[in-house]
């Protein structure tokens, strides 16, 4: 798996008009990404520069890194710097003749670069993914289904299959998030109950989410329940999918369900399993809104009597496939058919862990995961 990520031709391109900058969860590999372009790849080369190196910052604040005359300049963590739009606008407008530019972060990025205007037009953001079958292998087996559903899609988890590590990985990997992103992000006073919070989303996997239960567990309000909720979606813990109306169906319109960039945290292997699958489909709408421009989404199917798809696709507002997953060769959803007929999604794949593959994607197809994806070109 040593190779270039999905998102380096997309982003080789886009180097010659625009800056580039690179969000995503925390560990999901932008710095690795990043610099592989530049040679040789190492953070000891003079065109990387980490803002939370002294050595560096200096470099930057006092715009020595030009004289190097660098084609292609890394920045990594300047969001930190409590000026840095004004600083790579100023840094872009004097050098863009000369060099390219990618700026890499996490939360803080994407959450500060939504705060003004002055670099509009200057650049593209891009949002990295854990790995998915398609970017293990072109051509994913059973093994790798289950080798990804096992340890998810992070990097280095995927990369050493080690149990213990992979342990260890996982709370490290949350004390990060407290120490050091929560507070970065927002005030918040209560950050244990917070951490709580993360650690309940798990069992919740699968399920319209209820506020109510978790102010409850929590003993805080649901609107901070809720706030509490989207600040872990910007801080890459979690995401939230809305729901699908269709006006031939009595659909749910307000309950919303999260899933977590890391499935590997979800035990039951049904819910790890959904979610892994929201994940790829996560990835292939923000693949394709990132270098294609289409706003894509993905979003649930259920009505108030309980039937449900687990997800529906869409492409400028218009559904252009759904999925439900089962982790058996089952038969094919009654959900399937219902819908079929009141809805006017064009195509229904009912996605599993097994070998068989049978019916049509008009009326409703069963067939394994690993071939769903490659039919699809998902990332």
């Amino acid at each position: 798996m040593k190779k270039l990520r999905y998102l380096f031709s997309p982003i080789q391109d886009t180097l010659t008009k625009k800056m580039v900058f690179v969000g995503g969860p925390r560990q999901v590999g932008k710095t690795t990404l990043a610099l592989q372009f530049l040679k040789p790849p190492s953070i000891q080369n003079p065109a990387y520069l980490n803002w939370d190196f002294n050595s560096d910052k200096l470099q930057i604040l006092r715009d020595e890194f030009a004289l190097q005359n660098n084609k292609i300049l890394v920045f990594d963590e300047l969001h930190k710097y409590s000026k840095w739009r004004n600083l790579i606008k100023g840094l872009y407008d004097k050098y863009n003749e000369k060099n390219q530019f990618i700026i890499t972060g996490s939360a803080r990025l994407d959450y500060f670069r939504k705060g003004g205007d002055s670099l509009l037009g200057r650049y593209r953001y891009f949002r990295l993914h854990p790995f998915s079958l398609m970017e293990m292998n072109k051509n994913p087996s059973k093994t790798d289904l289950e080798t990804l559903l096992k340890f998810g899609g992070f990097p280095e988890p995927l990369l050493s299959q080690n149990e213990k590590e992979h342990r260890i990985w996982k709370n490290d990997r949350m004390i990060k998030v407290a120490s050091e992103d929560i507070r970065d992000l927002e005030n918040i006073k209560d950050v244990s109950s917070m951490l709580l919070l993360a650690e309940l989303l798990p069992s919740r996997v699968g399920s319209p989410l209820s506020l109510k239960s978790l102010s409850e567990d929590l003993n805080v309000s649901q609107p901070t329940v809720d706030r509490w909720i989207e600040i872990l979606s910007t801080l890459y813990y979690c995401y939230a999918i809305l729901p699908f109306g269709s006006p031939k169906i009595r659909a749910v319109k307000k309950l919303k369900k999260v899933y977590l960039w890391d499935w590997s945290q979800v035990e039951e292997l049904g819910f790890r399993f959904e979610n892994l699958v929201a994940g790829h489909l996560l990835k292939y709408c923000n693949f394709i809104s990132d270098t294609e421009g289409y706003p894509m989404e993905v979003r649930y199917l259920r009505d108030t009597d309980g039937r449900e798809i687990d997800f529906v696709v869409l492409k400028n507002k218009k559904p252009i496939f759904a999925v439900e997953c089962k982790t058996g060769e089952k038969s094919l959803s009654p959900s399937i058919s219902y819908f079929k007929e009141r809805t006017e999604i064009p195509e229904f794949f009912q996605v599993h862990l097994g070998t068989k593959d049978f019916g049509s994607n008009q009326t409703g197809r069963v067939l394994p995961f690993q071939k769903f994806c490659r039919e699809k070109v998902l990332v």
